[in-house]
This record gives C-alpha cells, sequence and structure tokens, in this order.
C-alpha cells in the first residue's frame, strides 16, 4: 500500500466525476457518435431523469452531435473493407436510419464490385484452385456483406478489369 496522502473523497467509486457533457465531450472527441449511441453509453450515469436529454440537446444544438457526419464516419472507415450490408448493420446498430443511410447505400451500392475486388485481391491475389478454395473465397466476401452476385463475379472473374 501507498503511504501517500490521500485527498479527501477520493476512495474508489468517489471522487471526480464529470458531467454528462462532459462524458459526451470525451466520446465526441475520440470519433463521431450519433446521439442515440450516445444515450446509450451515457445512460447508467444519468442522475436526474431528463438530464442526459438536456445535455445532449445543449450538444446538438452547437452541432457537437451530427448525425450525418457520424454516418459519413462510419462509410468512410468501414467501406474499403466491407460491403453494404455490414456498413448498413453498422449504422443500423448506431441507431442510425432514414435518408442520409439510404443515400449512403446507394453510393456504394455503385462501388460495390471495385470493392470487393480490391478486399478479395489483398486477401488473395489468385483464382481458387478448386471448389473447396472457391468456397472458402466466397465465404470470406460474402462476411464482408457483400452481395452474392457481386461475390459470384469477383471470385469467378467474370469482372471486366
Amino acid at each position: 500500500m501507498s503511504d501517500a496522502p490521500k485527498a479527501p473523497g477520493t476512495r474508489k467509486g468517489l471522487g471526480f466525476q464529470p458531467s454528462l457533457k462532459g462524458r459526451a465531450l470525451r466520446l465526441l472527441s475520440q470519433r463521431e457518435h450519433s446521439r442515440a449511441e450516445l444515450e446509450r453509453k451515457l445512460a447508467p450515469h444519468e442522475e436526474t431523469p431528463g438530464e442526459l436529454a438536456k445535455a445532449l440537446d445543449e450538444l446538438q444544438a452547437r452541432d457537437f452531435i451530427n448525425d450525418g457526419r457520424a454516418i459519413e464516419s462510419v462509410v468512410h472507415r468501414r467501406a474499403s473493407k466491407l460491403g453494404a450490408a455490414r456498413v448498413r448493420q453498422e449504422l443500423a446498430a448506431k441507431g442510425l436510419s432514414g435518408e442520409a443511410v439510404a443515400q449512403a447505400m446507394e453510393g456504394l451500392r455503385d462501388t460495390e464490385l471495385s470493392r470487393a475486388q480490391e478486399v478479395w485481391r489483398k486477401k488473395f491475389g489468385q483464382p481458387p484452385a478448386d471448389a473447396h478454395e472457391r468456397a472458402r473465397q466466397m465465404r470470406f466476401l460474402i462476411t464482408r456483406g457483400f452481395a452474392a452476385e457481386v461475390v459470384r463475379r469477383v471470385v469467378q472473374g467474370c469482372d471486366d478489369e
């Protein structure tokens, strides 16, 4: 045990506790979060009903919370490695939906073949030698969220490079 003097009230679990707004700002400084995500993460720290909603309303009014930016962030970070279905799943898990998500998904579907080819090239680089290897490559791309038709085209080499 340490002999260093402790400040009063700094036992484990006590001491300085940041406000809900402070906690939200700390989370937002790390990456973009949707309002629904912040509500889920900060709900256990709410002491009085309505306090969390008020803090998030203030942050949203100042544009610290912006669901459009959260969508762009997820798409930018994940689209190079995942198909449209997986990106949509991640956006839904963050509580995002609506017109902005639909537009983002439309843009991803337009580039799905080229993104799948790049993921396949990095992982495998050569056509499958047998049916077992073909199934393995197809499973890999399907689990990444690429559409079945796109996966078939990439693995069978029906694409026009």
